[in-house]
């Protein structure tokens, strides 16, 4: 039994909290949210993200968050990835040189243009930073639905430690050395899927759908290998594999949020609509920007931050993504 504090106490930090507590580890849940907090030692439930799932009441939720890092085996960022840096800033005092800290947000940060576990690395230069990722809605987690994910890490005995506190029957975890890859390809699916969600709120159907999924996996290995990931990761489980799950599945607020913008609504009124943090809208800008700096074609992510922020139509968008010039699929295949 390892103890495991967990930063973020939201649907994702709390289906984890319950796979890690069902593993027979001693969990501490932190949360900034003194309301959420009182909710979940009381309730023992999340009603509002993750309802339906019962939390034990040997689980210990607190705000206190030196008593969810000091002296844990395992420390799991799981708050969105907007307060990734401020959270992990914050934490950085009580963390111990070696510390291991498993990143669970799927972002890039816009001023820096840096991936959620660099600016973990850039605040805790001690730690020992991984990440885990995949196509996992928490809403199944916590049902314990078979989920598969991806560890990634610096060394194979940190990638192999976090998975053996993850993995059970239903949870199946592999390992990846390629970092980079991993949390580029989490990052950029969720813009990819505000792309479908917008697709399915015009009505465009299924033929429109595998398109953007199939063009996005495109768009997300090019940049990505241009960054330094590797192309494998993004035929995996944290690029194709979470980009089919975050299009396609009710779950998804990404997908929600880019079927109410097709619908009509603004981005803000979307954001307030689905509740919740909408990872791929903070994402989109920094995507774009990605794109420019090592000048890789992305002309999903440019509709879409046209789309978001730029006040264009989302018809509009679809149509000059089917007016693009006329060109082959694969440039990497010559005719003979």
């Amino acid at each position: 039994m390892s103890k495991v504090g967990i930063l973020g106490a939201g649907s994702w930090g709390t289906a984890l909290a319950h796979l890690l507590y069902t593993n027979g580890h001693q969990v501490t849940v932190w949360s900034i949210d003194e309301r959420e907090i009182e909710m979940l030692n009381t309730e023992h439930e999340h009603r509002d993200k993750l309802p339906g799932v019962s939390l034990p009441e040997e689980m210990n939720f607190t705000t206190d968050l030196p008593s969810a890092v000091k002296e844990k085996e395992l420390v799991i960022l799981a708050v969105p990835s907007p307060y990734i840096r401020d959270t992990a800033r914050k934490a950085s005092a009580f963390v111990a040189p070696g510390q291991i800290l498993v990143n669970v947000a799927k972002g890039i940060e816009a001023s820096s243009l840096m991936t959620m576990t660099q600016v973990i690395e850039q605040e805790i230069p001690a730690a020992d930073v991984a990440v885990l990722s995949g196509p996992s809605h928490a809403e199944e987690v916590g049902r314990e639905l078979p989920t598969t994910v991806v560890v990634g890490a610096r060394t194979e005995q940190t990638a192999d430690f976090v998975r053996d506190h993850f993995m059970n029957d239903v949870f199946r975890v592999y390992t990846n050395p390629d970092v980079l890859g991993i949390e580029i390809g989490a990052a950029l699916k969720n813009v990819i899927a505000l792309a479908a969600g917008i697709a399915d709120g015009l009505g465009c159907g299924d033929n429109a759908k595998a398109a953007l999924i199939t063009r996005g996996v495109t768009e997300m290995t090019r940049l990505g290998v241009a960054i330094g990931g590797r192309s494998e990761t993004f035929f995996g489980l944290t690029g194709i594999g979470d980009l089919i799950v975050t299009c396609e599945s009710r779950h998804s607020r990404n997908r929600h949020a880019g079927m109410l913008i097709g619908q009509g609504k603004t981005a803000a009124e979307a954001m307030d609509e689905v509740k919740m943090v909408v990872e791929g809208v903070h994402s989109a800008k920094a995507a774009k920007a990605l794109s420019e700096k090592y000048q890789v074609p992305m002309p999903i992510v440019e509709q879409v931050n046209e789309v978001l922020f730029e006040n264009k139509k989302a018809k509009d968008a679809l149509r000059e993504l089917m007016h693009r010039d006329r060109k082959t699929e694969h440039s990497e295949i010559a005719w003979k």
